[in-house]
């Protein structure tokens, strides 16, 4: 039995991963805004610095793998907030404990938007860890309408992936022994989605964006199967990818030479 910790445990992929993960018996410990073993906000540095406190008092100080799932979608700075530092401040404040493991595992949730058009500005501001800069940038996108606060999302995705990537062959990572890779979901059937995926011009938005020719859109426990396994013993070599886990968006809409661009 392992012991994991799972954010955004409360919903969605992050649900489905913790359901996953007790039914093949392992220890999760869970972490949410509420309706969780650990209740915090990771959209605020206090938050953050609860979550990680309690956490480690309900691991007692061992911890063999963490999924962070947590995550929002809305045109606001705060989604910044909560998908880059939520991730990066917290597991930053776990490596103590991972390292105690004997193997230590870190999957994060990106997405599919990391291709999407975004903020170069805004990543560069999360990129160098300024969470200051990055909410001021945030901000106004978010008061520039909905169109342009929807960069927030993209922008945190794609900061996450390279974050991922720069981060997994470091002494405090690699050197640590801790594989550290993400997954960039395509279409996801969860309450977030449910609402667009219900009428015609919603499915149209959503494929358009995102087109996946391989079994259409998929269902929260797809992700989960691939999180469990990226943070399971047996993953000992992969590292700073980011995994599309897609129905083929990606070679859809990349095409099948991305080598030479």
């Amino acid at each position: 039995m392992r012991t994991y910790v799972v954010t955004g445990s409360a919903s969605g992929i992050g649900a489905a991963t913790a359901e996953l993960l007790r039914e093949r018996g392992h220890k999760v410990i869970s972490v949410d805004l509420r309706n969780a073993e650990v209740n915090a906000d990771l959209s605020t540095a206090a938050g953050r610095a609860s979550a990680i406190a309690d956490t480690l008092l309900a691991s007692a100080g061992k911890i063999d793998a963490v999924i962070a799932a947590a995550g929002v979608s809305a045109p606001k700075a705060f989604t910044v907030a909560v998908n880059f530092f939520g991730v990066t401040s917290f597991l930053e404040g776990l490596l103590p404990a991972l390292s105690a493991s004997s193997a230590p595992r870190v999957a994060v949730v990106s997405s599919m938007a990391s291709l999407q058009a975004n903020s170069e500005a805004l990543v560069e501001a999360l990129m160098s860890g300024d969470e200051t800069e990055a909410l001021r940038i945030g901000g106004e996108l978010e008061a520039a309408g909905p169109r342009a606060g929807y960069l927030n999302y993209p922008s945190s995705k794609r900061a996450i992936s390279r974050w991922v990537r720069r981060e997994c062959i470091t002494e405090a990572w690699a050197g640590a022994g801790i594989p550290l890779n993400a997954v960039a979901p395509g279409t996801v059937i969860t309450n977030m989605t449910r609402e667009l995926l219900a009428t015609e011009e919603g499915r149209k938005m959503a494929d358009d964006n995102v087109p996946m020719p391989l079994n259409y859109h998929s269902e929260a426990v797809v992700i989960a199967r691939m999180l469990a396994w990226l943070t399971s013993e047996e993953n000992t070599h992969v590292t700073g990818q980011t995994i599309y886990i897609d129905g083929g968006a990606d070679a859809t809409l990349r095409g099948d030479d991305i080598w030479s661009k």
